[in-house]
C-alpha cells in the first residue's frame, strides 16, 4: 500500500535508536522527508549513516542535534525546522526505581522530557498545520499509561499524561484534516531494554532468552505475544497513522501492545 507520504516533512524526536529510529526509517521508505533527532551530533550522524546504508541512500534525510527535554533544545529545533507536516513525539526516558526513592527532581525531569517536549513542539507546530488544513501529530506513549508499572510509577505517570495531552489537542482539530493520536507500544526490545536485559542476564548468570522468558511469565503474564516486540512492529502502525491514508483516525489511543492490556476498548 502506498501511504501517500511522498513529499511530507516529518520530525521524529529521539530517533537515533529504537522505536524512533524505526519510525524514521519507515517514513523515509514511504518517501517522506525525515528529520532525525538526538541529543548529540555523534549519535545523529551515526543514525543518518545507518539509515543511508540500510537502503535509503537517496532518501531525503537530515539530522538536528538538540536536547528536546529542555526549553532551549526545543527552541533550537524550531529554529532548524520551522515548518513540518508530521510530528512524532517519540522522545522518552525510563528507569526502574522504587517509589520511595524517586526524588522531586526526578519526577520533574521525567515530566519535562516525556511530556513537555511534546507539549512544546505541538504548541509550535499545530497552528500552522491547522492553517494549512493538513498535519499529523503522534505521541508515542506506552501500555504503561494504562497499566502503571509499580517498578517505575514516574514513567507510567508521564505516559498517561501524554494520552491526555493528545486527546485535548485532537479536540482542537474539529472539521480539519489534521489529526492527533497516541500509540501505545507494549514491552519493546529497544536499545535501552536490550541493554537492561543483558545486564540482568549477566547479574543472574542466565541467558538473555531466559531473562526475557521470566519477564513475561512473571512481570507481564497477560502478554499474548510472550516476547518483546520489535521497533519495526511499532513503526508500521506509526507510519500508517502519520499518513493521509489514516484520515479517519483522530483522537485515538491505539494499542500495539502485543495483547498486554486486558481490555476490549
Amino acid at each position: 500500500m502506498d501511504l501517500e507520504l511522498r513529499g511530507k516533512r516529518a520530525l521524529v524526536t529521539g530517533s537515533t535508536a529504537g522505536i524512533g529510529y524505526a519510525i524514521a526509517r519507515a517514513l523515509a521508505v514511504e518517501g517522506a522527508s525525515v528529520i532525525v533527532n538526538g541529543r548529540s551530533e555523534e549519535r545523529v550522524a551515526r543514525a543518518l549513516n545507518s539509515l543511508r546504508e540500510s537502503g535509503l541512500a537517496d532518501a531525503d534525510l537530515r539530522g538536528v542535534a538538540a536536547d528536546l527535554g529542555t526549553a532551549k533544545g526545543c527552541a533550537s529545533m524550531l529554529s532548524a525546522a520551522p515548518e513540518i507536516d508530521v510530528l512524532v513525539n517519540n522522545l522518552g526516558i525510563f528507569e526502574a526505581k522504587p517509589f520511595a526513592e524517586i526524588t522531586d527532581a526526578e519526577w520533574l525531569h521525567f515530566f519535562e522530557v516525556n511530556v513537555l517536549s511534546g507539549v512544546r513542539l505541538s504548541r509550535a507546530y499545530l497552528p500552522a498545520m491547522l492553517a494549512a488544513n493538513w498535519g499529523r501529530i503522534l505521541f508515542i506513549s506506552s501500555e504503561s499509561a494504562l497499566q502503571i508499572p509499580v517498578e517505575m510509577i514516574q514513567y507510567g505517570m508521564t505516559k498517561t499524561a501524554q494520552l491526555a495531552v493528545a486527546r485535548g489537542l485532537a479536540e482542537m482539530t474539529i472539521g480539519s484534516a489534521v489529526t492527533v493520536n497516541s500509540i501505545l507500544p507494549g514491552p519493546t526490545k529497544s536499545e535501552g531494554v536490550g541493554d537492561f536485559v543483558a545486564g540482568l542476564a549477566s547479574q543472574q548468570g542466565k541467558s538473555a532468552e531466559d531473562v526475557e522468558r521470566d519477564f513475561f511469565k512473571h512481570g507481564r503474564p497477560s502478554s499474548l505475544l510472550q516476547r518483546f516486540e520489535t521497533p519495526d512492529e511499532i513503526a508500521a502502525l506509526a507510519a500508517f497513522i502519520a499518513s493521509p491514508r489514516a484520515s479517519g483516525v483522530n483522537g485515538a489511543a491505539l494499542r500495539v501492545d502485543g495483547g498486554v492490556v486486558r481490555a476490549i476498548a
